[in-house]
């Protein structure tokens, strides 16, 4: 009864997969024609707005405590401000398809980090083997840009794999830190934090309104990313996160190269290479090894129980 009660859910997850995998997408026709701080600006503005609108439609309660406001604070630079900045500018280097790749690897991200910080989730050989596996498949998609004329992407990449790492300490931080509010609440203080930021640094560093000259589709970027990329993705992930938990709903990284590598190519012409197809395939394997550890465990133990009662 309940496995039917949340099959509904799939609905809002393949939302999820297909607009965080064409934010990428969007992401690269907007630097096209837009400096990355008045893109991110602009995104952050009308999420904020969108987010605003549903709190205020839902009644939530904001936070009481200035130490949460400090928290989202924190976690707005970490999870939107850094990350957002480096594979805006990233993307001006590398195409869409290539940064959706390289940016599904959080869940890696995040095995690297928790040791650290988090020590009673500590490393288990599976988590290991998957890193492993996953390093492999991003070591095979940034060789060739170390090996060959390719050597101009390789900052590119590198800002990629920064902004996965910044999202990986952003996860982080939000167990430790961010706990006994409302999810929508923390979306709407990190986006409108990090739009507080960054919007004025976009006026005094781009000055767009008397410097930029968008194409018409770089309003249509703007939109995108901001409506939906930010404000209707939110929606969708919270309410998967309510009904499947943390780790269930991580696997929405499965559906990122995968939606990333299809809208570059449909939309762009990004190239599908042989070197693509097996670096992605070595990352999701890895995420998919770090992300059924638990599950493994758990029937392991199952099986080792009904042994023991036989």
């Amino acid at each position: 009864m309940q496995r039917s009660a949340t099959t509904w859910v799939w609905l809002p997850f393949l939302a999820l997969g297909f607009l965080w995998g064409t934010s990428y997408l969007w992401i690269k026709i907007g630097v096209e024609t837009l400096p990355p701080l008045t893109l991110i600006a602009g995104r952050l503005t009308m999420g904020f707005i969108f987010l605003a609108i549903v709190v205020a439609i839902a009644r939530q309660e904001l936070p009481r405590s200035r130490r949460q406001y400090g928290h989202l604070l924190v976690m707005s630079v970490i999870n939107i401000v850094i990350p957002f900045t480096l594979i805006t500018v990233g993307e001006q280097s590398i195409d869409s398809a290539l940064a959706s790749i390289l940016n599904s690897g959080v869940p890696l991200g995040v095995i690297i980090l928790t040791p650290f910080f988090l020590p009673e989730e500590g490393l288990t050989a599976g988590k290991l083997i998957g890193l492993a596996i996953g390093f492999a498949g991003v070591i095979w998609l940034v060789a060739p840009g170390l090996t060959s004329g390719l050597a101009g992407n390789v900052p590119g990449e590198l800002m990629m794999l920064g902004s996965t790492i910044s999202y990986a300490a952003g996860n982080i931080y939000a167990r430790r830190n961010v706990r006994g509010l409302r999810p929508m609440v923390p979306a709407l203080f990190q986006v409108g934090f990090a739009a507080a930021i960054i919007v004025p640094l976009a006026l005094i560093v781009d000055q767009p309104f008397s410097r930029v000259h968008p194409a018409p589709e770089a309003f249509v970027a703007i939109a995108w990313l901001g409506l939906l990329g930010s404000g209707a993705a939110y929606l969708c992930y919270f309410t998967i996160l309510s009904h499947w938990g943390a780790t269930r709903t991580s696997t929405v990284s499965y559906l990122l190269p995968v939606v990333g590598i299809a809208a570059g190519a449909l939309v762009l012409g990004d190239p599908i290479t042989p070197n693509r197809i097996g670096g992605t395939a070595l990352i999701v394997a890895g995420i998919a090894i770090v992300s059924s550890g638990s599950a493994l465990r758990q029937l392991w133990g199952r099986r080792s129980n009904r042994a023991a009662a036989a």
